[in-house]
């Protein structure tokens, strides 16, 4: 099929190389000229598993082509694929300014029937308004089909390529066929494509995210209960996850979740809910205790230190919102790290690929690293924000040589309690003991 994605951020990349990949012919547009030179040289403007072998396959291949030009992008295509940024308005609503200017725009160079394609996460009722903002500037035929994301960052090309399941809403026969033609390469195992009406599936990736962070914000109010009651949260996880009515994934508590997604899409409902006159009050409070539960590490830090944090050295390992991925939206090593700052620590931090996207926010005022032990030297406690790979085993000889004081907060429940403690560390993590083996220093 000849295809058209219309914006190269992260989904737009990921859906354009994926498509390509089944042997598609996919022109992806932009109108941010240096990222769609980077692109036409061979570079990729995101970290994502796999996406740089796809996309230079496909180049190579001549199924994947890059340009500013509307008019040229959409030459011949039977499908086009709106792939552009929602971002939240200061309400929580998202902003749907690029999606409908880009529905005005393409309209007048249709040819023929076309299938567009809301791939962006969009509130319910996104695709009657990009109908009607097409149909005043075209006399051509076409569909508008709501087809959302279910990307995980971090693995995005392998859930786009074996996804679990594929959501379509269309009331068309014709975009149906369409679209059912476009991922049968996708589903041949046997996983479902499941046709809906557009509003359904509009709301369907809100409600599949908001759900996720509402269990997110659970455990770490059960991990929080674990610690006042002296239990431990890694086995009432185990406890709860061998249940098939809850599930083992997402029970795993720590300091917040972040990223483009969770926080976005959570308000966005909120506040569609608001517009209906309905009150969403599980959301509302999932949003606001995940905003708590970002910083409570924070304050067993300043707990630790007395209150006294002017002088201290902290290193940071993780900076972006989770592994495998250099997205820092929204990441709690973010407001950790502005706490820390205000109080007068120094900050070390390492990321395997969130420091250049986190310079953007804290430029000169803390050092970057460019091997995690390098960033312990000198300093006088670890924090541990995202649970990448690396810092599952890592060297503990070369940690304790490198700290100041054998001090470890950690907000991901990277180690075992009983390891550390074997260790002779002071070790903070979320929902289990607490294990404190020297005093308290105050200066």
């Amino acid at each position: 099929m000849k295809i058209a994605i219309i914006g190269t951020g992260y989904v737009g990349l990921v859906t354009g190389v994926c498509l390509a990949e089944m042997g598609n012919s996919v022109t992806c547009i932009d109108i941010d000229a240096e990222k769609i030179n980077t692109l036409n040289n061979g570079g990729v403007p995101i970290y994502e598993k796999h996406l740089d072998n796809f996309l230079q396959r496909n180049r190579k291949k001549g199924r994947l082509n890059f340009t500013t030009e509307l008019k040229v992008g959409l030459a011949d295509k039977n499908i086009i694929f709106l792939a552009l940024p929602t971002p939240p308005d200061e309400d929580g609503s998202a902003d749907l300014q690029y999606v409908l200017k880009a529905a005005e725009d393409i309209a007048p160079l249709l040819k023929e029937y076309t299938v567009i394609v809301d791939k962006s996460t969009v509130p319910v009722g996104t695709a009657d308004k990009v109908r009607a903002a097409m149909a005043p500037h075209t006399n051509i035929p076409f569909d508008v089909v709501s087809n959302p994301e279910f990307l995980r960052e971090g693995s995005a090309i392998d859930d786009f390529m074996k996804p679990e399941r594929i959501v379509i809403g269309t009331s068309s026969p014709k975009a149906k066929e369409l679209m059912q033609n476009l991922y049968d390469p996708f589903v041949r195992q046997g996983n479902p494509v499941i046709f809906m009406d557009e509003r359904s599936a509009e709301l369907t990736k809100y409600a599949s995210n908001s759900f996720l962070a509402v269990k997110i914000t659970f455990m770490n109010e059960i991990a929080e209960i674990c610690e006042r009651l002296g239990a431990n949260v890694d086995e009432v996880r185990k406890g709860m996850g061998t249940d098939s009515r809850i599930g083992n994934r997402f029970l795993f508590p720590g300091i917040g979740y972040g990223g483009s997604c969770f926080p976005k899409d959570v308000r966005a409902l909120i506040k569609s809910s608001s517009e209906v006159s309905y009150d969403f009050q599980l959301l509302n409070t999932t949003h606001q205790l995940n905003e708590q539960q970002k910083t409570k590490l924070f304050f067993k830090l300043n707990d630790y230190f007395g209150g006294i944090l002017n002088g201290k050295t902290i290193a940071f390992w993780g900076l972006s919102f989770k592994p495998y991925t250099d997205d820092i939206r929204e990441a709690p090593a973010l407001e950790n790290i502005k706490l820390l700052l205000n109080a007068g620590a120094t900050i070390h931090a390492f990321d395997p690929e969130g420091m250049e996207n986190t310079k953007r926010y804290f430029s000169s005022e803390i050092k970057y690293f460019t091997n995690e032990y390098d960033a312990l030297k000198g300093a006088d406690a670890l924090f541990i924000a995202t649970e990448w790979p690396q810092f599952r085993t890592p060297d503990f000889e070369q940690i304790i040589n490198n700290l100041n004081q054998k001090v470890v907060f950690d907000g991901r429940n990277v180690f075992k309690p009983s390891k550390m403690q074997e260790l002779g560390f002071d070790y903070f993590s979320m929902g289990r003991e607490h294990i404190q083996t020297t005093v308290k220093t105050t200066v």
